[in-house]
C-alpha cells in the first residue's frame, strides 16, 4: 500500500475526499503501527516513520470511509513509573469518530493475568477489540440553523436515547431506541407539547459494556463509561456501525432543530472505561498511560480516582486538555450540538488539590471562541476533596442545583423549617450566584434526574427497592427525601392515589415557575415508574424504558398547560434576582417586585420566617417589576400573578391581598383540581387552599370583545371616511 508522509495535524483519521490522514498523539512511545481491517478481520500492519512533536502521522491515498482501523504502541511497560505499553494489545484511536463492533471482555484485552496484577499478558486482543472507523465527514445540512434559545426561555427535558423511544408505539420497530428514533416526528411533537426547548441526552459518546455487569444479565444503560469522546455510540445506530450511526444522529440532530429544540449533550470526561489499574487495556493506557491519565503521585501504578469509576483524566497534561477540548468543538462545529452537561465537572478543575476556578480547563473553555458559546452544565460534585461544589463555577456556566431539589423535596413532604430556604430557592439561588456575577438563570432547576426516584416514585415509596441491580439493595441514595404518602409502592387506596397525584402536581408546577432553568427527567409527565428502583445504572430494561402505553395524559396535559404558563409570562423567567425594592406601577401605590404574602394577606415579617411549623407560603409576583429589557430593548411587563404553597396535612383558609396588589384574581393553577372553571376571586376574600397543594393566581383583566363582521368592517370604512370629509353629508 502506498504510504505518504501525511500531517501532524488533525489528530485521528481524517478523510479530505481523496484518501485518509492518520495521526496518534504519544510522548512515550517507541514505535507505533496503524493496523487496517477488512471485513473478514485481516490485518494489515503500517509502521508509522513519521513523527512530529509526539504525534506519529501518515497518508493514505487508497483509504476510504468504512475503513477498520487501530493502532499499536510499542514502548516501556513497567507499571512502576506509569507505563504500560504493550504492542500486543489493539488501541482505539482517542480521536475516532465511529467505532465499529463491541468488545467481547477476553483476557487478551488486559495488560496482565487475572489472579497475579504484577504478571504481563502478551496476547493479541485484535479479535476481541472494537475499531476504529474513517467516517465521511460530508453532511447536507440543509440549511440548519441552531435555536440558540436564551438561558431565561429554556425548558431542558433530560432523556435516554433508548428509554425514550425503545416502547414508542408510534416509532418504527427498527428506529427504536436509536437516533432515528428521537428524531420521529410523534417523539418530537411529544416534546413540543410540552414545551421543550433543549433535550438533554444521557451519554452517547461510544462506551463499554461492564463485563461484571454482562455477567449478571445486565448492562451498562446509563453509559457512564467512555471510551470514544469523538464518536456517537454505535449501538443506538439503526443503520450500521461503519459510519452510519455519524449521518444518522446528524441527522437527529438536524430534525431537533427544525422543530426548535437544542440538543445538549451529557459528557464523562473524567474518567474512562479502562478504570483502575485492574481494568482492560483498550486505548489511553497503551498509548500514553501517565499523560493521558492522573496517577498517583508516590506510586505511578494506581490512578487518582475523584468519581468512583476507576481514574481522572490528567487535565494537567496539555495533550489530554487537547482532547477533551478538540472533542468540545467536535461536536458543536461537526455535529452541531448546542450544548454540554458535565458529568462530575468538579473533577475537571482538580488540578492538584482543591478545585480551581482559575484551572487550566475553565480558562482554556473561556477563551475558546466555540466552546464559550455553547449552553454549559456542571455537575457540581464529585468524591474528591470538598466534593460538593455547587455555586462555585466560574461566570459562564450553569450548575446542576442540587440544594434545590432536596429543598423543593423536603417542603413538599412537610419538613419543618424549610420556608426560608425554599424560598430562596424559588427565586433563583441568589445565595449561590449572585456573588460569582451570575443571574437566576445560573440555577438548573430539578427535583428528579436519572440518578435517583423517578417523580411517580417519589410520591411512592420512602425507601429504594433496587434489587433487580443483584446488589442485595445496597446501590443507591438511602437518603432520599421522598415521601410514600401512606402506602409502600402500588395500592388501591384512592386517598393515597390522590394525594400522590397531587404532590406529583406540586413538583412539577413549582419546578416550571422557579425562577432559573427547569429540567425534567423523561417520563416524569407521564408517571413513569421505576418500582421504588433508585439506581437503574444497570437495567436497560422496562423498568428503566418509558411504557407510552401506560401513561398518565393528564398528568402530561397539566404539566403541558403549567408550561404553557410560564412561556407566555416573562414574570415565571426573569433574567434578573427579586431586589425587593417597590416599582411604580404608573398609577397608584407603588409596590416591590416581590412580596411573601402571611396567611392573613400582609407581608411576613422577620419572626414569621422562623415560624418551625409554619409549611404554608404566599408570594406577589410584580408583572410591572421585571428588571431588564427584551430583545428590541423595551421594558417588560406582564400580569401579576399570586402563588401559594400549602405543604401542611390539612386545607389552609389564606386572605388575598388589597386591592393595591389587584382588585381581582383569576386562579389558573390549582394542583388540588378545587377552582377549575372558578369565578374571579374579589381582593380581601378568602381562599382556602387544599392540604398538599399549590395555587397560582394571575390578576384578572376583562377580555376585550372583538366584533370581525362585515358589518363592523363597513362601519368602520364608513367612520373613516366621515373623519376625512367632515362637511359630506348623508
Amino acid at each position: 500500500m502506498e504510504v505518504w508522509p501525511g500531517d501532524a495535524y488533525p489528530l485521528g483519521a481524517t478523510y479530505d475526499g481523496n484518501g485518509t490522514n492518520f495521526a496518534l498523539y504519544s510522548e512515550v512511545a517507541d514505535s507505533v503501527t496503524l493496523c487496517l481491517f477488512d471485513e473478514d478481520g485481516n490485518e494489515e500492519q503500517i509502521r508509522l516513520s513519521e513523527v512530529d512533536g509526539y504525534v506519529w502521522h501518515c497518508y493514505l491515498p487508497q483509504v476510504m470511509p468504512g475503513q477498520k482501523y487501530g493502532f499499536r504502541v510499542d514502548g516501556p511497560n513497567d507499571p512502576e513509573n506509569g507505563n504500560r505499553c504493550n504492542p500486543n494489545k489493539l488501541l482505539l484511536d482517542p480521536y475516532a469518530k465511529a467505532v465499529a463492533g463491541e468488545i467481547d471482555w477476553d483476557q487478551a484485552l488486559f495488560g496482565y493475568n487475572f489472579g497475579d496484577e504484577n504478571s504481563r499478558n502478551d496476547e493479541d486482543s485484535a479479535p476481541h477489540m472494537m475499531m476504529g472507523v474513517v467516517i465521511n465527514p460530508f453532511f447536507d445540512w440543509d440549511g440548519d440553523r441552531k435555536p440558540k434559545t436564551p438561558y431565561h426561555q429554556s425548558v431542558i427535558y433530560e432523556a435516554h436515547v433508548k428509554g425514550l423511544t425503545e416502547l414508542h408505539p408510534d416509532v418504527p420497530e427498527e428506529q427504536r431506541g436509536t437516533y432515528a428514533g428521537v428524531a420521529h416526528p410523534s417523539v418530537i411533537a411529544h416534546l413540543q407539547k410540552l414545551g421543550i426547548t433543549a433535550i438533554e441526552l444521557m451519554p452517547v459518546h461510544q462506551f463499554v459494556n461492564d463485563s461484571t455487569l454482562q455477567e449478571k444479565g445486565l448492562s451498562n444503560y446509563w453509559g457512564y463509561n467512555t471510551i470514544g469522546f469523538f464518536a456517537p455510540h454505535n449501538v443506538y445506530s439503526a443503520t450500521g456501525d461503519h459510519g452510519q450511526q455519524v449521518q444518522e444522529f446528524k441527522a437527529m440532530v438536524r430534525a431537533l432543530h427544525l422543530a426548535g429544540i437544542e440538543v445538549i449533550l451529557d459528557v464523562v470526561y473524567n474518567h474512562t472505561a479502562e478504570g483502575n489499574h485492574l481494568g482492560p487495556t483498550l486505548s489511553f493506557r497503551g498509548i500514553d498511560n501517565a499523560s493521558y491519565y492522573r496517577l498517583v503521585d508516590d506510586d505511578k501504578r494506581y490512578y487518582m480516582d475523584y468519581t468512583g469509576t476507576g481514574n481522572s483524566l490528567n487535565v494537567g497534561n496539555p495533550h489530554s486538555l487537547q482532547l477533551i477540548m478538540d472533542s468540545l468543538r467536535y461536536w458543536v462545529t461537526e455535529m452541531h450540538v448546542d450544548g454540554f452537561r458535565f458529568d462530575l465537572a468538579s473533577t475537571l478543575a482538580r488540578e492538584f488539590y482543591d478545585v480551581d476556578k482559575l484551572s487550566t480547563f475553565f480558562e482554556l473553555v473561556q477563551q475558546d471562541p466555540v466552546v464559550s458559546q455553547v449552553k454549559l452544565i456542571a455537575e457540581p460534585w464529585d468524591i474528591g476533596p470538598g466534593g460538593y461544589q455547587v455555586g462555585n463555577f466560574p461566570p459562564q456556566w450553569t450548575e446542576w442545583n442540587g440544594k434545590y431539589r432536596d429543598t423543593v423535596r423536603d417542603f413538599w413532604r412537610g419538613e419543618p423549617s424549610t420556608l426560608g430556604e425554599f424560598a430562596s430557592r424559588i427565586t433563583g439561588s441568589a445565595d449561590l450566584y449572585e456573588s460569582s456575577a451570575r443571574r437566576p438563570v445560573a440555577s438548573i432547576n430539578f427535583v428528579t434526574a436519572h440518578d435517583g426516584f423517578t417523580l411517580h416514585d417519589l410520591v411512592s415509596y420512602n425507601e429504594k427497592h433496587n434489587e433487580a441491580n443483584g446488589e442485595d439493595n445496597n446501590d443507591g441514595e438511602s437518603h432520599n427525601r421522598s415521601w410514600n404518602c401512606g402506602a409502600e409502592g402500588p395500592t388501591d387506596d384512592p386517598n393515597v392515589l390522590s394525594l400522590r397525584a397531587r404532590q406529583q402536581r406540586n413538583f412539577l408546577a413549582t419546578l416550571l415557575l422557579s425562577q432559573g432553568v427547569p429540567m425534567i427527567a423523561h417520563g416524569d409527565e407521564l408517571g413513569r415508574t421505576q418500582e421504588g428502583n433508585n439506581n437503574t445504572y444497570a437495567q436497560d430494561s422496562e423498568l428503566s424504558w418509558i411504557n407510552w402505553d401506560s401513561m398518565d395524559t393528564p398528568l402530561m396535559e397539566f404539566t403541558a398547560a403549567v408550561n404553557t404558563l410560564r412561556a407566555e409570562h416573562p414574570t415565571f423567567r426573569r433574567r434578573r434576582f427579586f431586589d425587593g425594592r417597590p416599582v411604580r406601577r404608573g398609577e397608584g401605590e407603588a409596590l416591590p417586585d416581590i412580596v411573601w404574602l402571611t396567611e392573613d394577606g400582609t407581608p411576613m415579617s422577620p419572626d414569621d420566617w422562623d415560624t418551625p411549623v409554619s409549611r404554608s407560603l404566599g408570594v406577589f409576583l410584580n408583572g410591572q417589576g421585571i428588571r431588564g429589557k427584551d430583545a428590541r430593548g423595551q421594558r417588560i411587563t406582564d400580569a401579576n400573578f399570586l402563588l401559594y404553597f400549602n405543604a401542611h396535612d390539612e386545607a389552609v383558609k389564606v386572605t388575598v391581598p388589597a386591592k393595591e396588589y389587584a382588585p381581582m384574581w383569576d386562579v389558573v393553577i390549582d394542583t388540588a383540581g378545587e377552582y377549575a372553571d372558578a369565578d374571579p376571586v374579589p381582593a380581601d376574600s378568602q381562599l382556602s387552599v387544599a392540604a398538599k397543594s399549590m395555587a397560582v393566581l394571575r390578576a384578572h383583566a376583562e377580555e376585550e370583545e372583538h366584533d370581525h363582521s362585515v358589518a363592523a368592517s363597513l362601519a368602520a370604512l364608513a367612520g373613516s371616511k366621515a373623519q376625512q370629509n367632515p362637511g359630506t353629508a348623508e
